[in-house]
């Protein structure tokens, strides 16, 4: 067996010449190791719930490509993102750090520099690092560590004169047409057919945007590619005949737990971004099936990425994870978009494929259980490159666990976010994929879920007699968990209600907290950036 520490300990390449295939032997660090450097291909899309996969148990959607990632490596079914709105989620990943460490509580701008980026982190490793499509980063072109991107900010311009590369290609490839003609806008749950040719939609770009690189491959050292699609995120606009796929295909209907009756009218029928309210059945199903449609959509662009990776011969000495930065409810307890504990807006989409070389404990085509977060993709990647872990770095390898399946884990995930939506939405969760425990701050009240006999949360047991001591354990757990906060949160040993929402922690980087001063606090009302 291939242990992880034989991988190459090769920090101080600073552009060497290093092999994608063969066998390496570099000094680093005082060592000289052989062993080899895999590709890392990191595919990842927007606004993706976990369930809304073949290999999750999804019977009714079609993702044959993904699947056949799952196939070659493992399902992490307890996947979650931490805080799950697009900025702190992506933070997380970018960092490999929680939310109180990277310094993002709720929805606000990614910082413009970090202690540990994985782009930069790796190609100090020696790789030739590119990113297209979503980045959701400020300045919008930042590059983190990039040797380049290119990339898709669906419409989003934040800064003066910004116009994306897939915006620029649109105008080179469909002169005098919209891109916005569908009439959908970036936060509803309105759905339709997309109005253009197939080939200008922003899947489409993105993904042949990346065959096109990796066809073009030719440098003497591994690669590190985040191909990163703006869909399924709304607006939910397939194409026709993606669409047509799911014509007679029995959608599954929005969980509404004996909980959620409240949030059934706090929204309104006009309101077409609204997150919260009951729009009836059909309306859900509608905007589901067109969700399902464009991630089929994605997928055969997954398929090609995946064929121009065996063509180039990069396949079998690659690493190739499949996520999400965060869930969509889609209509689950009235609820829409994201920012919630529940499983639609916390658990996403974890797939793993490890090269063809690498022997491990997990059995390729199998599940895992243990709660993993985005926070593991850095160390992760850290670990097969042959670097050091740092040790204040919050995130695990995941090749720990598929190497040795009775290796340590944490025995649960954190998951939090600041105010968005509603003033009861602030909350800090704890999960480990069997019970969910929810701490809301401003108001004090609690959810207690269990979720391997009940994994729609459609029945809150935290006035339970039976769960008494499962809620007391659970609650002691929160406790802990954010006793490194101070008073402000525990005092006394006791969990502390919050009359103020706190955003950015105090470990954000000071520049960036002084220039976001004001700027998001909308948001908790509105949540238009989102």
């Amino acid at each position: 067996m291939i242990n992880r520490r034989q991988f190459i300990q090769s920090s101080a390449m600073m552009g060497a010449g290093v092999s994608m295939m063969g066998p390496l032997s570099v000094a680093a660090k005082g060592k000289v190791t052989n062993g080899k450097q895999p590709n890392i291909i990191f595919i990842m899309t927007d606004q993706q719930r976990g369930d809304a996969l073949g290999c999750m148990g999804n019977g009714a959607i079609k993702t044959p490509h993904i699947d056949s990632i799952a196939a070659q490596g493992t399902t992490f079914v307890n996947g979650y993102s931490c805080t799950p709105s697009c900025t702190p989620a992506r933070a997380g990943l970018l960092t490999g750090m929680k939310p109180w460490k990277h310094g993002m509580l709720g929805y606000s701008r990614v910082a413009r520099k970090y202690k540990y980026e994985m782009p930069r982190m790796l190609r100090n490793l020696g790789y030739y690092t590119f990113g297209i499509g979503k980045m959701h980063w400020f300045p919008q072109k930042a590059l983190h560590g990039f040797h380049g991107t290119l990339v898709d900010e669906s419409g989003r311009s934040e800064q003066d004169g910004f116009v994306s590369d897939y915006r620029d290609w649109f105008k080179l490839n469909a002169p005098g047409l919209d891109p916005n003609i569908t009439g959908i806008g970036w936060n509803e749950h309105n759905a339709g057919v997309y109005q253009l040719p197939e080939k200008v939609h922003p899947t489409h770009w993105t993904g042949q945007t990346a065959v096109q690189l990796i066809n073009n491959y030719q440098q003497d050292k591994p690669l590190f590619l985040k191909v990163s699609f703006a869909r399924p995120h709304s607006p939910y606009d397939p194409p026709k005949r993606y669409l047509d796929m799911y014509k007679d295909v029995e959608i599954p209907e929005p969980y509404v737990g004996d909980w959620a009756k409240p949030f059934a009218d706090d929204g309104k029928v006009e309101q077409k971004s609204a997150a919260f309210g009951d729009f009836g059945k059909e309306h859900a199903i509608k905007a589901r099936r067109h969700y399902y449609a464009n991630i089929t959509f994605i997928d055969d662009q997954v398929g090609e990425i995946i064929a121009a990776l065996k063509e180039k011969g990069l396949y079998d000495n690659s690493i190739i994870c499949f996520t999400s930065d965060h869930g969509d409810m889609l209509g689950d307890h009235h609820h829409w978009r994201k920012t919630y504990a529940y499983q639609g807006s916390a658990n996403i989409p974890f797939v793993m494929k490890w090269p063809s070389w690498m022997d491990t404990d997990a059995q390729r085509g199998g599940r895992m259980n243990q709660p993993v977060e985005l926070r593991d993709f850095l160390p992760t990647f850290l670990d097969a490159a042959g670097g050091e872990i740092p040790k204040d770095m919050d995130g695990k390898s995941l090749l720990s666990i598929i190497q040795n399946k009775k290796a340590d884990w944490r025995p649960y995930i954190d998951l939090e976010h600041a105010t968005c939506y509603s003033k009861d939405n602030y909350w800090c969760a704890l999960t480990d994929g069997k019970i969910k425990y929810i701490w809301f701050m401003h108001s004090g009240k609690e959810q207690l879920f269990n979720l391997e006999k009940d994994p729609g949360e459609l029945n809150d047991v935290t006035e339970d007699s039976r769960y008494r001591k499962t809620l007391k354990r659970w609650r002691q757990h929160m406790v802990e968990h954010l006793s490194e906060r101070g008073e402000g949160f525990v005092k006394d040993g006791k969990l502390v209600t919050r009359e103020k929402t706190m955003l950015h922690s105090p470990n954000f980087p000071k520049m960036e907290a002084k220039m976001d001063a004001g700027k998001w606090r909308n948001i908790e009302s509105s949540g238009t950036p989102l």
